[in-house]
């Protein structure tokens, strides 16, 4: 589990691998502080540690991406040098910031539209049409990893307001027009719905 508060940003190393990927990713963590197994959550996918070495400046460690994986995010689309939004999976007594994250992501959205008010950042994102009855104005949503309130909803699309500090220490600053993002909805809304569409069948 996580909270969608990026601790991190990592940077693609290396990649390799057709159908089943290898990504390696120079990170600010000293490699003996991650255990090998490990689950660390990538622009909001949870990956599990395979390896890991040191550099001359630092560290890295190195994940496993599936087909299915690559096909239902956007790690697909990552190259040499990208940074990516890192977070270390929760352990029980961590404060929780944002929201419970599990790592799975649930779709990929496509920014419609990046807009300044003031210092703050406004995307418009529109999710896949399934995940529509999952996100509500004032309820969570993670976007690349990151824990973030809905501002405003239509049948097709939300809105986010991005503070200047979240702009700055995540990926989501560098977001325009057209980037793909991935989608995990609140684990809440989900259950919420099915409850709602299992009271609906019995009525």
């Amino acid at each position: 589990m996580f909270t969608g508060i990026v601790t991190a940003l990592g940077r693609i190393r290396s990649i390799s691998g057709t159908d089943v990927r290898r990504f390696e990713i120079e990170g600010p963590w000293a490699p003996d502080t991650i255990d090998m197994g490990a689950s660390i959550a990538h622009a909001g996918a949870c990956l599990t540690v395979v390896e890991k070495g040191e550099t001359g400046e630092g560290g890295w460690y190195a994940v496993e991406v599936s087909p299915e994986t690559l096909r239902l995010t956007t790690l697909g689309d990552w190259a040499e040098g990208d940074r990516v939004n890192l977070e270390r999976a929760l352990k029980i007594g961590d404060e929780l910031g944002g929201h419970l994250v599990t790592g799975h992501v649930d779709g990929v959205g496509a920014v419609l539209d990046r807009r300044e008010e003031g210092e703050w950042l406004v995307f418009t994102v529109e999710p896949p049409e399934n995940l529509n009855q999952f996100i509500a104005k004032k309820g969570s949503i993670t976007v690349d990893g990151v824990s973030l309130t809905v501002n405003e909803v239509t049948r097709s699309s939300f809105d986010l307001m991005i503070i200047p500090h979240t702009a700055e220490v995540t990926t989501l600053g560098a977001l325009q027009k057209g980037a793909r993002v991935n989608l995990e909805v609140d684990t809440m809304a989900r259950y919420a719905a099915r409850l709602n569409e299992f009271s609906e069948t019995r009525a």
